[in-house]
């Protein structure tokens, strides 16, 4: 089992080293559990960062741990089956809810974008959905089931 303590700070380095919720939590996961993810393809996580863009919406550290959830499940041809990656999915996102009360990203932040009270915020969601996520791995045993 992965120490979730680790990941956690993994994962606050990374918001604290300029890199938005979404990026911290793929590049800490891609880093802990040796995630076949390019520098290059890290950026598809860059938009989801402020509830997709700022728009407020989904917490871009949710949307981050279902990349990750992705990279362990997911498929990679339409023949392949798509429910071990939603049933996960969705159970991890009713767990956030029920850990930090809601998840959306407006909700979840009031404080204006780019605040030092903002950022203070975001660093705690950032660090405690990456504890959050290695817990949920562990307890599911995800990473065992990740191809080499």
């Amino acid at each position: 089992m992965i120490d979730a303590g680790n990941v956690k700070k993994m994962a606050g380095q990374n918001f604290k080293d300029g890199y938005n919720c979404t990026e911290a939590i793929v590049r800490a996961f891609r880093d802990v559990l040796g995630l076949p993810i390019t520098d290059d393809a890290l950026r598809m996580a860059s938009g989801f960062g402020g509830g997709f863009g700022h728009a407020g919406c989904v917490c871009g550290a949710l949307a981050g741990s279902v990349m990750v959830l992705g990279m362990l499940q997911g498929r990679a041809r339409s023949e392949e089956n798509r429910e071990p990656v939603y049933n996960n999915s969705q159970k991890f996102h009713e767990l956030f809810k029920e850990h930090f009360g809601a998840t959306c990203c407006r909700i979840l932040n009031q404080h204006p974008f780019d605040s030092r009270d903002h950022l203070r915020n975001c660093l705690k969601i950032t660090g405690g959905t990456a504890e959050l996520l290695m817990n949920f791995i562990n307890e599911q045993q995800l990473a065992l089931h990740k191809e080499d």
